[in-house]
């Protein structure tokens, strides 16, 4: 069986990667892996954030099967366990909260590294805080805000809630260098998550003058809380930035893949992905949450399997992943599984999978390669994607046949969900948890 290296990132759109034809040079490591791997140019992820995509990344199921995401099942078929099973040495290393091992991700791996410190004195000094005074109490109310308003106004850094690409790949490589086959490595980078503050010499290659990281805070604020007061030179810059974040990640990423093949040999099997990408205002807010618009479901995906490279805009879907990777190693995969393996249509042009349904809190879509139909406890809408790629008219009500036939797709989806539900008891986050979601900008 061959060795497996999984990569992913968060927050990374494919309309800002080279390799999809972006034209500025944020990915030339990853564009130059992608010149000897298949490129999968119409992948998309089941959910519209982390923790509701990367069920289906390692676990090839989508986000509401087996009782939910916060934590996973036991009975959910996570590929670190079901490698694990076949002999596989597993290491996981990454430092997004929403994947900590509280939820059940360290299931399966013999290694699973993930941050759980506030690395700067402004996070400790909130956590004495709320140790001291305790959440409800008057003093403890008016030290958040006190921080909340030196955030948005003069930018003070709360903490890095995650562990940057350089140290990241750093413990990755020393742990992979260190076992036998075979083996199975999954890396997930956080950088070009918001805030967006890449070093300077990454910022550099896009920009005549570096951001200080204090007005990288202010407008990640400033760009959740008052998206419409963003202006043209505000959103240039966090667009300059995001690209710097991607130009880092691009960088350890590329030096990750080539010491772990070094290490493991030729016939390394190698995906990389994002869980989700970003959105600029382009429907009129900025970040990852509940929209369904491309900006934020489009990702980028290729495979270097050792066996050619090629270009495939046929629809696939996140939890295709797991499925071709252990196909190609010569591994089994579960019977559980909902992806397909990519194989067939790398080698024979085969492939019948024509849509891929998306999850939100607020509810669901499902992506053609023409239509995108979106169904909330609100409202639906449906785009034209051929005539309309921005996705700006909503024409549900001139395409009767179309609605149905996609609100069908999702009836199969609750059919699944209905099948495979679970009862699973609910875990508590805890304070440190919770603090790097609110330092991320998540709700909880």
């Amino acid at each position: 069986m061959d060795d497996i290296l999984l990569v992913t990132v968060d927050s990374l759109r494919a309309d800002h990667v080279g390799f999809q034809g972006y034209d500025r040079e944020t990915t030339p490591k990853l564009d130059e892996l992608a010149a000897s791997s298949h490129v999968l140019t119409n992948a998309f992820a089941n959910g519209c954030g982390t923790s509701r995509s990367f069920p289906s990344i390692l676990s090839s199921t989508y986000p509401r099967m087996y009782g939910g995401f916060h934590p996973l099942s036991d009975d959910r078929p996570l590929v670190s366990a079901t490698l694990d099973d076949q002999g596989y040495t597993t290491g996981g290393f990454h430092s997004n909260p929403h994947l900590n091992a509280k939820f059940g991700y360290d299931r399966g791996f013999d290694r699973f590294f993930t941050s759980t410190e506030d690395s700067s004195l402004l996070g400790d000094l909130r956590q004495w805080f709320k140790d001291v005074t305790g959440e409800s109490g008057l003093i403890f109310r008016l030290a958040k805000a006190a921080f909340d308003i030196g955030e948005r106004t003069v930018g003070f850094n709360p903490g890095t809630p995650f562990v940057r690409a350089d140290d990241l790949t750093d413990a990755a490589l020393e742990w992979a260098k260190s076992v036998d086959g075979p083996r199975f490595l999954w890396v997930h980078y956080m950088d070009v998550h918001h805030p967006y503050a890449p070093p300077e010499e990454y910022q550099l290659e896009f920009r005549d003058d570096p951001v200080p990281t204090r007005r990288s805070v202010q407008l990640r604020r400033k760009m959740l809380e008052e998206p419409e007061e963003i202006t043209d030179e505000e959103l240039q810059t966090m667009k300059d930035l995001y690209d710097g974040e991607i130009r880092y990640f691009d960088d350890h990423a590329g030096r990750l893949i080539e010491e772990v093949t070094d290490a493991w040999g030729e016939d390394t099997v190698v995906a990389v992905t994002s869980d989700h990408g970003d959105e600029f205002r382009e429907h009129g807010q900025f970040s990852h949450y509940d929209t369904f618009y491309d900006e934020l479901i489009h990702v980028p995906l290729l495979v270097d399997a050792g066996d050619g490279a090629g270009e495939y805009d046929a629809v696939v879907e996140l939890a295709d992943v797991v499925p071709t990777l252990l196909d190609y190693a010569g591994a089994e995969s579960a019977e559980e599984f909902v992806g397909d393996s990519l194989r067939p249509l790398f080698e024979d042009g085969k492939w019948e999978k024509t849509g891929v349904p998306v999850e939100a809190a607020s509810g669901r879509a499902y992506r053609t390669s023409e239509w995108k139909y979106v169904r909330t406890d609100e409202d639906e809408r449906l785009f034209d994607l051929q005539a309309d790629p921005d996705e700006r008219e909503n024409v549900v009500g001139d395409h009767a046949d179309i609605v149905e036939r996609l609100s069908a797709e999702l009836d199969r989806l609750d059919a699944l969900e209905r099948e495979t539900d679970r009862t699973v008891d609910d875990v508590e986050m805890g304070e440190e948890i919770e603090e790097r979601l609110e330092q991320l900008g998540y709700k909880h």
